[in-house]
């Protein structure tokens, strides 16, 4: 189990990818402080996979408010001994249509939530961090980031751009803390959100769900979309001792649509 007696806070904790990296993590051995502004579903995820309650800590925080990541790692930190990780999942991906046709504030507000909030949440745990002799940070960027996104979300993949330049330089800020700083890179990702689109378009083009889902995965060379699990897979690797000498990089978890050079 590599993350045996490690405490990790992994935010943004819903339906998909955060649910998946705590069952990942819960799985490796690791405690779990466990963050999102849904509370009650937050709640009810804990007690499904963690029923006694004793490695997992749900708590109500918005990546936005420091005072709230604070508060939730302080009471973490009391209740596990230290933090030794912390993956960000949190985002702002709810929007659809060109940047052009995004209205000036939601435009700011993806900008805030994906940018200035992923930042904020790491300002909130470097102290526990650095106190326990370093550790490991995990940002979510997006291909969307590297490659024109197929389906229209204005500023969304613009806000995971930025992620690029905001990792790199965390990355070179917190090494003599012995803290690293890296980012998983998904593609499509089989979970709520993608099954929802297949089944959207799948009702406005008269197919088949199965249909839209095999026309995404037929550009993968492994013909195959990748799962919110397998992008947990990542996140835990960058999580764990595996990767302590990695930092300020990256992993495509995309199943081959295309090769980064």
């Amino acid at each position: 189990m590599v993350l045996d007696g490690k405490t990790v806070l992994i935010s943004g904790v819903g339906p998909g990818l955060g649910t998946a990296c705590v069952a990942a993590a819960l799985r490796d051995g690791a405690n779990v402080i466990a963050t999102a502004r849904n509370v009650e579903r937050l709640k009810a995820a804990m007690a499904a996979l963690d029923p006694s309650g004793e490695r997992t800590l749900a708590a109500g925080a918005d990546i936005m408010d420091l005072d709230a990541v604070t508060t939730a790692v302080d009471a973490g930190v009391a209740k596990f001994g230290g933090l030794d990780g912390v993956a960000n999942v949190a985002a702002y991906d709810a929007i659809m249509g060109t940047l052009l046709e995004t209205d000036p504030e939601t435009f700011r507000n993806v900008l805030e939530v994906n940018v200035f909030g992923t930042t904020n949440l790491v300002r909130g745990c470097v102290p526990a961090l650095r106190a326990n002799g370093g550790g490991s940070v995990v940002l979510i960027g997006s291909q969307s980031a590297h490659k024109p996104n197929p389906v229209p979300q204005g500023p969304y993949g613009p806000s995971k751009a930025a992620l690029v330049a905001v990792a790199r330089d965390l990355a070179n800020d917190l090494g003599p803390d012995k803290i690293r700083v890296n980012t998983v890179v998904p593609t499509w990702m089989w979970g709520p959100n993608v099954e929802f689109y297949c089944q959207w378009q799948a009702g406005e083009r008269g197919v088949e769900p199965a249909d839209v889902k095999a026309e995404i995965e037929s550009g993968m060379a492994l013909r195959e979309m990748p799962t919110d699990d397998d992008v947990a897979e990542s996140v835990i690797f960058f999580l764990s001792e595996r990767s302590r000498m990695v930092t300020g990089q990256r992993i495509i978890v995309n199943a081959g649509e295309y090769f980064d050079t």
